[in-house]
């Protein structure tokens, strides 16, 4: 599979003004031992995003905030994930770099492991990811992605996002 976005499509879709100020409803779903919420948003520029919030029912460090966009590919479910903030709960491998760490992460969708799926299919775009001391909480890796991402909220919106999910 070819590129999907280059770096510099990456980068303007998380520069894309995002608004969460009176969200549609935003339902908590459970889903194989997690809370799942998935919200759509349109961009300034026309931009349909997906914002999904996934928590671990028991490890309230096992969770995934995920910001995606829908696969350019006609009558695919998939989402390209531009960003996705991790928990503390598992070992993560940078399968290029060959560098391994445990810790809180973020991973990025980048260029160059969307070419690297050329010889290996299983590879995802956002497989690379980097560790990070800007969160050790649910909360505060989805205040990370809106600030990272150019998410509009107020602080009521983001508690509104956050009921039903383990602080």
């Amino acid at each position: 599979m070819a590129i999907t976005y280059s770096d510099q499509e990456i980068e303007s879709l998380l520069q894309e003004h995002k608004s969460l100020l009176n969200p549609s409803p935003f339902p908590l779903t459970s889903k194989r031992g997690n809370s799942e919420k998935k919200l759509d948003l349109t961009g300034n520029l026309g931009t349909i995003f997906r914002l999904i919030l996934r928590q671990n029912n028991i490890n309230s460090i096992d969770f995934s905030i995920i910001l995606g966009v829908p696969f350019p590919v006609p009558q695919s479910k998939r989402i390209f994930c531009i960003r996705r903030y991790d928990g503390k709960s598992h070992e993560h491998t940078n399968q290029l770099e060959d560098v391994t760490f445990y810790d809180f992460h973020i991973h990025f969708a980048t260029e160059r492991y969307q070419n690297a799926r050329l010889q290996n299919p299983r590879l995802r775009e956002e497989a690379y990811a980097e560790p990070t001391d800007r969160f050790d909480n649910f909360a505060d890796a989805l205040h990370c992605l809106m600030s990272d991402a150019n998410f509009e909220f107020s602080s009521f919106e983001q508690g509104d996002i956050l009921r039903g999910f383990s602080q």
